[in-house]
């Protein structure tokens, strides 16, 4: 082989490493135990490790975490913010996904605790779990974020008088055509649904305005299959989920199963529930639980009902929000109480977890992203 041909060869070899793909991770914490707000990591895929890169300075919890469906910047809610709430902005650099802040607004309601972006990246939602609202909020050409145009005050008591004294809303989901957005209330034991209307920013229910499951079970995160025709509820209080099919010319839910079992056999622990993902090929679903600290994992039949294939412990206390990565293969796991990011390999056929025996010290960690760069 001549040098010509050998130095052709090694040019696009490095070109081609130049150009490959960084996977850049967003964290999002609680204001406790020395956090500094928001971390940035790099995920090595080939080694299965974490690499921190930077730390945004927020002192006001910025616990729940989305990205702009362009990639160019992110969005926290600011928890500990005082009782009109608060919502930030920040650039992402194209080339290192560091992050740079913008502005903050209010969400008109204490304890924002969930944060999303409409799919044209016009307009934010936010829930307020605290004050029991919804704010919906433009987001201008920049990235930056305009103050609220609409809100929605959801009322309400629930029998469980310790946890549903009062309206909390808990997450705001798009739907799969971002024609409506799901709001699940814990106190009220409903998921609202509104129609979106992305040029104005604005919401209205829809003409089925809401689905109902059973008291006292505190809907919490809610998520879609990939098909858009089945979604899953986390019932907090009561440790179980939901499922739901869905119409998608009025996008009514129309309640499958209800209360379905997530703790592990035997556990008679106290335990609340948290988060759900469905992984990419829409095989599995996984669903966090806090106390038993384990994710419990779900199959998914072609009518989208729910069969448990098992429970995977999370090798940390408190396991909050986490992460399927967009390929399928890791599963990222955050926990609030042992200040910790837990790393799993995902088995595609089983949908079963193997521990890497990584874990990555974070404060308080909340919510996980991943953004390829």
């Amino acid at each position: 082989m001549n040098k010509l041909l050998v130095g052709i060869l090694v040019s696009i070899g490095l070109t081609a490493q130049a150009q490959s793909p960084k996977e850049i991770m967003y964290v999002g914490t609680y204001s406790v135990r020395g956090s500094e707000g928001i971390y940035v990591f790099e995920f090595d895929r080939k080694a299965g490790t974490m690499q921190p890169i930077q730390s945004i300075s927020n002192g006001k919890s910025p616990s729940f975490l989305a990205i702009h469906p362009s990639g160019k910047y992110l969005y926290s809610v600011n928890e500990g913010a005082d009782k009109l709430g608060g919502v930030s902005a920040y650039t992402i650099d194209k080339a290192t996904g560091k992050l740079t802040y913008m502005n903050a607004q209010s969400t008109l309601g204490a304890g924002p605790c969930h944060v999303s972006v409409d799919q044209t990246g016009k307009t934010a939602f936010v829930s307020n779990y605290g004050g029991g609202s919804l704010a919906v909020l433009p987001i201008n050409a920049d990235g930056s974020l305009a103050a609220p145009s609409d809100s929605v005050q959801d009322v309400g008591t629930g029998p469980n008088t310790a946890r549903q004294d009062k309206a909390h809303m808990h997450s705001a989901t798009l739907a799969p055509d971002n024609r409506f957005v799901y709001v699940a209330d814990l106190t009220t034991d409903k998921v609202n649904i509104f129609d979106v209307d992305t040029k104005s920013s604005t919401v209205k229910p829809a003409s089925t305005p809401y689905a109902s499951v059973k008291p006292g079970s505190g809907p919490r995160h809610f998520t879609f299959h990939p098909n858009g025709k089945y979604a899953y509820l986390v019932e907090e209080l009561t440790s179980t989920v939901a499922v739901f099919s869905r119409n998608p010319k009025t996008g009514a839910l129309t309640l499958l199963d209800d209360n379905i079992k997530t703790l592990p056999d035997g556990f008679s622990g106290q335990n609340t529930s948290a988060d759900i993902h469905i992984d990419p090929s829409g095989k599995f679903l996984y669903f966090s639980n806090r106390g038993a600290n384990t994710l419990a994992i779900f199959s998914i039949g072609n009518d989208g009902r729910l069969t448990k294939v098992g429970d995977q412990p999370t090798e940390g206390k408190t396991p909050r929000n986490f992460l399927i990565d967009p390929k399928g293969d890791f599963v990222f796991v955050g926990h609030q109480d042992t200040d910790n990011i837990t790393i799993f390999k995902r088995d595609k056929k089983t949908g079963l977890l193997t521990y890497t025996g990584q874990s990555v010290k974070v404060p308080a960690a909340v919510c996980i992203l991943m953004a390829t760069r």
